[in-house]
C-alpha cells in the first residue's frame, strides 16, 4: 500500500479490486490488488495541412493548427481515460502517460479531415474567403460534436492562409489579378486627377481672358472719353486762336473778308470735327450701354430663372402637403367609416341575437302551449272514449259537417245532370218465370230502348234507322214508362232532393 499524489496538471486513474469501473482523483492510497496511471489534462498542439475540394470542384491547401486536450469533466475524463489511454503494443504503459499521444494526434486528425471536407464539400471558395470566421466556428462545433465522445475538447484552432495545391495556381491568379485591378485602377485615379487639373486650368484661363476683355473694354471707354475731352480743348483753343487772329486783322478790311471766309472754314471744320467728336462719343456710350442692358438682362434672366425655380419648389412642396392631407383625410374618413361600419354590424349582431333569442324564447314557449294542448286532448279523448270521439266532437265543435255539406251543395248548384234509369222487368215476376230460357235475351231486348234513347239525348248520337224500328208496341211503351220514371228522377234531383 502506498500514498499516489498527482500533478497539477494531471489526474490519478485507479482500477483493482473495490472498484466498479475506474476511478479518477488528485490522491489517493493505492492497494495492492489496484492499478494506479496517470493522465495529464495539458493540451498539446498539431498542425495540419488539409487537402480539399469546395462545391465548385476546386482543390486547395487547408494549414491548420489546433490546441486540443482532455476536458477537465469527470465525465470527459472517465471517457479519455477508458479509450485513449490505452494502447496495443509492446508499449503499451508508456503510451498511457506519454506527453505526445501520437494515437490521440492520429485520431484527432481523422476527425478534422473529415469534418472539414465535409463542410468545405458545401461551401464556395468565396464563401470560405468572406466568412472566415463563420467557417472557424463551423469547424470547431462539427469537430468538437465528435471529440465529445473522446473527452477531447477544442481549446484554440487557428485557419491559416489557404494555399494552393499541387498543380493549381488558383490563388496566385487571384493575387494576380487582384495586383492588375490595384494597378489599373491607380492608373483610373491618375487620368482622373489629371482630367481635373486640365479642366480647372481651362477655367482659370478662360476667366482670366474674360477679366482681361472686360479690363480691355472699360479701358477702351475711358480713352474715347479722354480724346473727346481733348478734341473739345482743341476746339476751344483754335477758336481762341481764330478770334485773337481776327482781332489783329480788323484794321485790314481786306484782311477782313480773308478771316470771314478762314473764319466759315474754320467753323465748318469746327463742326465736322465737332460731329466727329460726338460721334464717337455716342458710339462709346452706346457701346456701355449695351454692355450694361447685356449684364442687367443677364442678371434679370438669372432672378427670373431662380424666382421661377422657388416658385416651382414652393408649388411642388404646397402640393405635396395637400396631397399629404388629402391622403390624411382620406384615411381618417377610411377609418371613421370602418368604424362606424363595425360599430353599425356589433349592432346589427346584437339586435339580430336578440331577435334570434325572442324567437326562439316564442317557439319554446308556442311548443310547451302546445304540449299542454295536446295534453289536455289526451284527457278528452280518454273523456270521450278515444280519439275517434276526440275527432267527432272537433268536428261538432268546427261545424265541419255544415260545412261539408255546404261545400258539397256549391259544388252541385247550377248543375243539370242527364241521368237516365231503367228497370228490364219485375224481379217477381222474373223469379216466377225462372224456367224461362228466353229471359234474358228478352231483358236485353228491353234495355236496349231507352239506353238508344240516352245516348241520342246525352251526345245527339241517333241509332240506325232500322234498329228503330225493331221491336214490338209493348216494347215501346214499356221504354215511355222508363224514360217517364226517369225524367222525374232528374226533376227530384235538380229540386234539391225534395
Amino acid at each position: 500500500m502506498w500514498y499516489q499524489v498527482s500533478d497539477a496538471n494531471s489526474y490519478l486513474v485507479i482500477t483493482g479490486g473495490g472498484i466498479h469501473d475506474i476511478k479518477i482523483v488528485k490522491k489517493a492510497w493505492i492497494l495492492p490488488w489496484q492499478k494506479c496511471s496517470k493522465i495529464t489534462i495539458s493540451p498539446f498542439d498539431f498542425e495540419i495541412t488539409l487537402q480539399a475540394m469546395t462545391i465548385e470542384k476546386l482543390n486547395f491547401s487547408l494549414p491548420a493548427v489546433f490546441t486540443i486536450g482532455p476536458d477537465d469533466t469527470l465525465e470527459s475524463l472517465t471517457k479519455y481515460a477508458k479509450i485513449l489511454t490505452g494502447s496495443t503494443g509492446t508499449h503499451a504503459a508508456h503510451a498511457a502517460t506519454s506527453p505526445g499521444r501520437d494515437h490521440v494526434q492520429q485520431i484527432v486528425k481523422g476527425i478534422i479531415e473529415g469534418e472539414t471536407r465535409v463542410i468545405v464539400s458545401g461551401m464556395t471558395m468565396e464563401e470560405i474567403f468572406k466568412e472566415r470566421q463563420v467557417f472557424k466556428t463551423a469547424v470547431i462545433k462539427n469537430v468538437q460534436s465528435e471529440l465529445n465522445q473522446f473527452g477531447l475538447r477544442i481549446y484554440n484552432a487557428n485557419v491559416k492562409e489557404l494555399q494552393d495545391s499541387n498543380g493549381s495556381e488558383y490563388f496566385k491568379s487571384l493575387s494576380r489579378k487582384a495586383h492588375e485591378g490595384a494597378s489599373n485602377q491607380a492608373k483610373v485615379d491618375v487620368a482622373n486627377a489629371k482630367m481635373l487639373g486640365n479642366i480647372g486650368e481651362a477655367e482659370k484661363i478662360g476667366r482670366t481672358r474674360q477679366e482681361v476683355s472686360k479690363i480691355d473694354a472699360q479701358t477702351a471707354v475711358l480713352e474715347t472719353q479722354r480724346k473727346s475731352e481733348k478734341a473739345q480743348a482743341d476746339a476751344q483753343l483754335a477758336t481762341t486762336q481764330i478770334k485773337l487772329d481776327m482781332g489783329i486783322n480788323l484794321a485790314r478790311i481786306q484782311a477782313e473778308r480773308q478771316a470771314d471766309a478762314r473764319d466759315s472754314e474754320l467753323q465748318r471744320d469746327v463742326e465736322l470735327q465737332r460731329a466727329q467728336t460726338e460721334l464717337e462719343r455716342r458710339r462709346a456710350t452706346d457701346l456701355v450701354h449695351a454692355k450694361i442692358e447685356r449684364e442687367s438682362a443677364q442678371q434679370k434672366a438669372d432672378a427670373k430663372y431662380y424666382a421661377e425655380s422657388k416658385n416651382a419648389d414652393g408649388l411642388l412642396y404646397k402640393q405635396q402637403q395637400d396631397a399629404n392631407a388629402r391622403y390624411n383625410a382620406t384615411v381618417k374618413d377610411t377609418d371613421a367609416y370602418v368604424y362606424r361600419q363595425q360599430q353599425e354590424a356589433k349592432i346589427d349582431y346584437f339586435r339580430a341575437t336578440q331577435q334570434a333569442e325572442a324567437a326562439f324564447i316564442a317557439k319554446q314557449k308556442e311548443a310547451a302551449g302546445m304540449m299542454e294542448m295536446a295534453k289536455a286532448y289526451e284527457r278528452m279523448a280518454s273523456v270521450l272514449g278515444g280519439p275517434q270521439g276526440l275527432l267527432q266532437y272537433m268536428m261538432l265543435q268546427d261545424n265541419t259537417y255544415e260545412k261539408l255539406a255546404l261545400a258539397n251543395a256549391k259544388a252541385i248548384n247550377g248543375l243539370q245532370p242527364k241521368i237516365t234509369v231503367w228497370n228490364t222487368g219485375d224481379n217477381a215476376s222474373s223469379s216466377a218465370a225462372g224456367n224461362d230460357a228466353a229471359a234474358p235475351i228478352r231483358n236485353i231486348l228491353q234495355s236496349l230502348p231507352p239506353l238508344l234513347s240516352t245516348i241520342n239525348d246525352q251526345t245527339g248520337i241517333a241509332p240506325p234507322s232500322w234498329l228503330a224500328k225493331m221491336g214490338s208496341q209493348g216494347a215501346q211503351e214499356g221504354q215511355g214508362d222508363d224514360q217517364a220514371l226517369v225524367k222525374a228522377k232528374k226533376e227530384k234531383l235538380v229540386n234539391g232532393g225534395r
